[in-house]
């Protein structure tokens, strides 16, 4: 039984290329960076040259890059530490971010609610698409930070960050971004593009889990979220993750060669004709979300009379992986915040399932997706209530 992998959004798989390039991390080269005998020495010196490739793909300073853990510790850094900082200096505790966040920002904001920080949620429209006169209105004299996602994970919508980021330099404000599904799917510049934080993470890029980024534009102060040995310029202290240092330069080098070469163009054509084989077999289907601005890869799919988690099974037996909602919120049991927020009720969210496509996609596995997809759903349907 063949294997195919469509659930891109929620991890990747480690490339081939960047499993040598750290390979010699976990074995010979396995010593401490800050040591400064044989096992330590040079160590630094490669974890420079990953830095400066991150930074390369990015478009900005190698300075401006600090290592994490994950996507998620870079946003609870940049958020939790933009309130710190000028609740000392300025107190303002005033944060505006939109209600289809990753929770990685939606759980950090909650949190600082309880100790007196107000929070704006923003909605969105049924396509998914965020009003950026909502965004100024809701401005305040107390605002400190706008913490706005650059590309949902789960319809793939992308938001005006480049407007956002103008309101926010306008009014002096800080602006984090969620890059994390965004990274690698388009291009991000960050010399024409300013926000002053900016998070990713190595698993949704072909590294390994373990591994993150926090951009912090220069000239922007933030304290560290971690205290310790005084690692990452004493702003991220914790011994170097070596290994996933190395892999995220190697797929930051990759991100470039696919930008380049427009293969992103191409990841694109096989969702539109995996979308196209399937409204032309089902009746009883739309997409949830902007279908024309939103990530190549990505396409969330609404089956009307059919429970999405009875569908995800079938096929995960049948070697295709595909997901419900985030694999955050399926851990949770929930249903999706992301087409609540859209207006989607209870049964279209229960009824709708997300497809992010990848490097192992080609044209021939997702035909043979989407016809098991079909033939499910026609199935699904003879045996589901009305309701559904």
């Amino acid at each position: 039984m063949e294997r195919i992998y469509l659930d891109y959004n929620a991890t990747t798989p480690i490339l081939p290329d960047v499993y040598e390039a750290m390979a010699p991390y976990l074995t010979d080269k396995w010593g401490n960076p800050s040591s400064r005998h044989w096992a330590g020495e040079n160590l630094q010196h490669d974890i420079e040259k990953a830095r400066a490739n991150i930074a390369k793909s990015l478009n900005c300073s190698s300075e401006e890059i600090f290592f994490t853990s994950s996507g998620t510790e870079s946003s609870n850094w940049a958020i939790k530490m933009s309130v710190l900082d000028n609740h000392n200096k300025k107190n303002k505790k005033h944060i505006i971010t939109t209600k289809v966040e990753h929770p990685a920002t939606l759980e950090t904001c909650k949190f600082l609610e309880k100790f007196g920080v107000s929070v704006t949620y923003l909605n969105v429209d049924q396509y998914g698409n965020l009003n950026i006169n909502e965004l100024e209105n809701a401005i305040t004299k107390d605002t400190v930070l706008i913490s706005i996602m650059i590309a949902n994970n789960e319809t793939g919508v992308i938001f005006p960050f480049n407007d956002i980021s103008k309101i926010a330099e306008k009014h002096n404000i800080l602006f984090h971004t969620d890059a994390v599904q965004a990274y690698g799917k388009t291009a991000i510049d960050l010399r024409r593009f300013k926000p002053d934080f900016l998070s990713i993470s190595g698993h949704k890029v072909y590294s390994p889990k373990g591994i993150g980024v926090l951009y912090v534009k220069k000239g922007v102060k933030i304290h560290p979220l971690l205290h310790g040995g005084g690692q990452e310029k004493g702003l991220r202290s914790s011994t170097e993750n070596v290994p996933g240092i190395i892999a995220l330069g190697k797929s930051a080098e990759i991100i470039q060669h696919d930008i380049s070469l427009n293969c992103i163009n191409n990841i694109e054509q096989l969702r539109d004709t995996f979308e196209d084989m399937l409204f032309e077999n089902l009746d009883n289907i739309s997409i949830n979300g902007n279908r024309k601005n939103r990530l190549v890869n990505t396409t969330n799919i609404c089956f009307k009379n059919i429970e999405t988690a009875a569908l995800i099974k079938a096929l995960s037996v049948e070697g295709i992986a595909v997901s419900a909602a985030s694999a955050c919120a399926a851990n949770k049991g929930s249903y999706s915040h992301v087409l609540k927020a859209m207006g989607k009720s209870k049964m279209e969210a229960l009824s709708s399932i997300r497809v992010s496509l990848g490097k192992s996609s080609n044209k021939e596995n997702i035909s043979i997706a989407a016809e098991k997809i079909i033939n499910w759903v026609r199935k699904l349907r003879k045996f589901s209530p009305e309701k559904f």
